[in-house]
């Protein structure tokens, strides 16, 4: 189920100007039941296509970006990101207010992103596939964004629909969390399967 963006999903400049406002609290209510915090600093974020869309109408937005070349590059940087029906795609951040203190957690962090996992209770754990972009950490610190990826196996999607709880955490050394998703949530990504 490629369900790609094309710029014929996106709306001109003048056009976004004018309905930015009520598109953006459509986005926001829709990303409130796709994000679930793990632990007090980590935070996953499901993107599925109308998220991206946002986020590739608020970079032509930002950048000014009008030409057709211009378009097709942000689609092709944000197009990877849209679930393609076999998995989930999530934006994972380490959100810490002091800068100090961000600096100090990333550097003892490095890895972190290969540790993230989602669970269909009764089921292995999934492992996140992380920053297939770019590298987003060197050997002192990782980053406080990184890109993952969860592959599901067709007896995961099965048990989901059936109705199984789902879990996700982080298994590293310096941060271990798991939480239960919560109906809202599970309902939510539940979408993005086939």
């Amino acid at each position: 189920m490629m369900n790609y963006l094309t710029p014929e999903d996106l709306y001109g400049l003048e056009a976004y100007a004018k309905l930015r406002g009520d598109f953006r609290a459509k986005i926001m209510a829709h990303k409130r039941d796709r994000k679930i915090h793990v632990g007090t600093y980590a935070t996953l974020y499901f993107e599925d296509r109308l998220t991206i869309q946002y986020q590739i109408q608020e970079m032509l937005r930002i950048e000014r970006i009008f030409e057709p070349e211009g378009i097709a590059d942000e689609l092709a940087a944000y197009n990877p990101l849209i679930p393609d029906g076999n998995n989930w795609k999530a934006t994972f951040m380490m959100e810490y207010p002091d800068a100090q203190e961000r600096r100090a957690e990333l550097g003892k962090l490095i890895g972190i992103e290969d540790r993230v996992w989602v669970q269909v209770i009764g089921q292995e754990k999934v492992f996140a596939i992380a920053d297939e972009d770019l590298e987003r950490a060197d050997e002192t610190k990782t980053s406080s964004v990184h890109f993952l990826r969860f592959e599901l196996t067709p007896e995961m999607i099965a048990a989901l629909k059936a109705g199984t709880d789902l879990a996700v955490g982080i298994d590293h050394s310096h941060y271990r969390q798991a939480v239960s998703v919560n109906e809202a949530t599970r309902t939510a990504l539940m979408r993005d399967l086939d």
